[in-house]
């Protein structure tokens, strides 16, 4: 599966090892460690368990065995602090947390996890002198204040205080992040939360299963080996401020997305039904791409073809026969 991360590889000497990415487990997660270990950057993958299945999905199951990994719980300050000590931690992509629907079914939990668990990552880089340390915010945020626009959820309440707490970070102890609020993401390893719809889609092509996105419309489609390569880059140079950014992918409908899936497999069975998405689809892109070195701009054909015949090849391999849930 080599051909998921080879565009995305970067030179070793941009970054500043050893990389501790949290939420190693989950999708952009699984990218950034398999991108990072495929570069030769040292890299500590952090997860609340030691399940490697979404990085072998991308990096392949030896290379995933291979992970060096620590089990984290990042709302447990001595957890937190210890390894990033023991480990010599300089660089932190924090990705770790609970997305919308999980957030809603356990609102307390979804705090601790998505603003505790930041607020301990900062205190570990303000007290190891780290410069480099980007996190993950999302596109939620842009509902508040709440204004009805967009659909506010506690998620985006959560990714907004963190937002707020890297700025006092900064303005009170100089703790440089960069803070990116990707849309809406696909690819391989795209098996849960609200948005993971449209993989599911893909994946049902690639498998001639039957599958109905419940909405159509404007839509924003960001792809996973896109949005790791972002943060990967907003690490590649020291910090300065707590700057947060839009990351979009490509604005497109849904309609566009199942066109391309007609183009690979004709006979597939995926449809589309409902009103639009109730989130932006065309966040401004111009502001990370001029803050951040360059990275992998993926169009749509490309990364709706990549991640088809990655499911293609790993139904083939009988690693994952299955849709999600």
């Amino acid at each position: 599966m080599d051909f998921l991360t080879d565009p995305c590889l970067v030179p070793a000497d941009r970054l500043e090892g050893p990389v501790l990415v949290t939420g190693a487990a989950g999708c952009i997660g699984a990218w950034v460690a398999a991108i990072l270990t495929r570069s030769g950057v040292p890299c500590v993958a952090a997860d609340l368990t030691n399940n490697r299945t979404r990085p072998a999905l991308v990096l392949g199951q030896e290379a995933s065995a291979d992970l060096s990994w620590e089990t984290v719980d990042v709302t447990d300050w001595a957890r937190v602090s210890d390894v990033v000590t023991t480990r010599g931690i300089r660089t932190i992509i924090h990705l770790a947390g609970l997305q919308v629907p999980f957030c809603a079914a356990n609102p307390a939990l979804g705090a601790r996890v998505n603003v505790e668990g930041t607020v301990n990552i900062l205190q570990a880089a303000r007290e190891a002198g780290i410069r480099r340390v980007v996190y993950a915010s999302s596109g939620a945020a842009l509902a508040f204040p709440a204004t009805g626009k967009y659909k506010a959820t506690l998620y985006g309440a959560y990714k907004t205080a963190n937002e707020q707490t890297a700025h006092v970070f900064w303005s009170d102890w100089q703790v440089p992040t960069v803070g990116i609020r990707p849309n809406v993401v696909y690819g391989v390893a795209r098996d849960q939360g609200l948005t993971s719809v449209t993989t599911a889609a893909i994946q049902a092509a690639a498998y001639r299963l039957p599958y109905e996105i419940p909405f159509s419309g404007p839509y924003s489609w960001l792809y996973a080996g896109e949005a790791a390569a972002a943060f990967i880059a907003a690490v590649s140079q020291p910090g300065d401020g707590a700057p947060v950014f839009n990351l979009n992918g490509r604005c497109a409908l849904v309609e566009e997305g199942l066109a391309i899936l007609r183009g690979l497999a004709a006979d597939n069975q995926v449809t589309a039904a409902g009103e639009s998405f109730p989130f932006p689809a065309d966040l401004d892109e111009a502001p990370i791409r001029g803050h951040l070195p360059d990275y992998p701009e993926v169009s749509l054909e490309v990364g709706v073809g990549a991640t088809y015949h990655a499911f293609r090849q790993l139904y083939s391999e009988g690693r994952l026969t299955a849709l999600p849930g």
